[in-house]
């Protein structure tokens, strides 16, 4: 799958009042005969649709703060779960960063001084004109008892490099057998059709191997994220793996006891052997210690930008608009934060005005049921100004081969996009 056209990414830029031009924004740069500084937080699918959208243009100075050696796809990721490739299909190396001059700090952001426009780590501060954040998030384990003190026992693995962990415990279930719980939290939470693929690769590996037990999905929604995707996904969780899934829907879990192995929940306890609990998620700490916002960061669309600041755009996971979270989204609202900063330096920036619908970030998401089949979700927004973004689904009746091969399709793409 390509990436956003630019068609439509100049559709962002159009509108109907110019905003402050580069002399308002106080670039601290200009007039020194330096590039403006972009640093760019986090070195995922967001911070990278935002990173190759700038070095292209070759007019900025890009720093791009990220604690890991290499990146690693969450997307697709689980066929290493589930024991059917191996974790180096989903990981590339940051050289194609190193190549287009970035400097590359491998750090965590420890706060930002927004008043002083500096991005502070443990070992340096680094000054910035903008700032693009693209943190991805955290658990919220205070919202399930006895979790925190047992999360090495626990891990949920929706982040780069955690499938390992989940990974290792899969296998073990796999040779063991027992009850498998997963738990699947109410949105917002990273990639709504993950924790029921997962169930199903994981029930798929316990066929090959001819596995003793079964999967409890613990479901606190209605029925399968997104709710377009119910039907096909709880269709082939029943015909594909009648004997391997048990779906239990509206139920939350209230405590976990990780030594008696019991969740407890609205409908009772639920035992089990091994269980991914997948919990309730947030931006990390940093957006709220910056005042960008609470549970997410407080940004307007189309923009990206910040509430708080118009110098900090923030995309990704840890932004709070009402669009899935996806690793595809988070890639074009990157590359969409970038190409707004360059034009907002060229003095060419419009804010869209009042009665324009305008196109945001689309994705392709799939929901693979086995190695072979999968259901692909189309997403496409847009917003007016002063309203909630419109935010459109189109599912696939039903799993199918062309949209297994689609994924793999697309995911090498995009990877390509980011890292080649």
């Amino acid at each position: 799958m390509n990436t956003i056209d630019s068609h439509k990414r100049r559709s962002l830029l159009q509108g109907a009042a110019a905003v402050a031009a580069l002399s308002m924004v106080g670039c601290a740069s200009v007039g020194t005969g330096a590039k403006p500084r972009v640093v760019v937080v986090g070195g995922g699918w967001g911070g990278l649709g935002a990173l190759r959208a700038l070095a292209a243009s070759g007019k900025v100075d890009i720093t791009m703060v990220e604690p890991n050696d290499g990146f690693m796809s969450c997307p697709l990721s689980i066929l290493y779960i589930a024991g059917y490739a191996p974790a180096s299909d989903f990981q590339r190396s940051y050289g194609v960063v190193d190549a287009l001059g970035v400097r590359r700090v491998k750090d965590v952001v420890l706060d930002i001084d927004r008043a002083a426009r500096m991005v502070k780590t443990a070992s340096q501060n680094i000054p910035y004109d903008f700032l693009v954040l693209a943190t991805g998030l955290e658990y919220m384990e205070e919202t399930l008892p006895g979790y925190a003190a047992a999360r090495d026992q626990l891990p949920v693995g929706f982040r780069a490099f955690e499938q390992s962990a989940v990974q290792r415990q899969v296998a073990t279930f796999l040779e063991q057998g027992g009850h498998y719980v997963i738990t699947v939290p109410k949105p917002p939470y990273r990639c709504p059709p993950a924790p029921y693929e997962r169930a199903c690769l994981i029930a798929q590996r316990m066929k090959e191997k001819g596995t003793k037990g079964k999967i409890i999905v613990v479901d606190a929604n209605k029925g399968p994220m997104p709710p377009p995707l119910a039907k096909p996904m709880l269709t082939a969780m029943k015909e594909m793996y009648g004997a391997q899934i048990e779906y239990i829907n509206e139920v939350d879990p209230k405590s976990i006891d990780a030594g008696k192995k019991v969740l407890s929940t609205t409908k009772g306890d639920v035992p089990f052997h091994h269980a991914n609990i997948i919990l309730p998620m947030r931006a990390p700490g940093l957006i709220r210690k910056a005042g960008l916002g609470e549970r997410f960061a407080a940004i307007e669309l189309p923009s990206f930008q910040s509430k708080k600041d118009k110098n900090i755009f923030v995309v990704g996971d840890s932004q709070g608009a009402p669009l899935p979270k996806s690793g595809h989204i988070a890639f074009g609202a990157g590359q969409q934060a970038g190409e707004q900063i360059l034009a907002t330096l060229a003095g060419k920036y419009k804010e869209a005005g009042l009665g324009d619908e305008v196109t945001l970030p689309g994705a392709i998401c799939w929901g693979k049921v086995s190695t072979s089949l999968a259901i692909m979700i189309n997403v496409t927004s847009s917003v007016s100004v002063g309203d909630p973004p419109k935010v459109k689904y189109q599912v696939d009746p039903a799993a199918n081969a062309a949209s297994s091969k689609g994924a793999m399709d697309w995911g090498r793409d995009m990877w390509n996009a980011m890292l080649s």
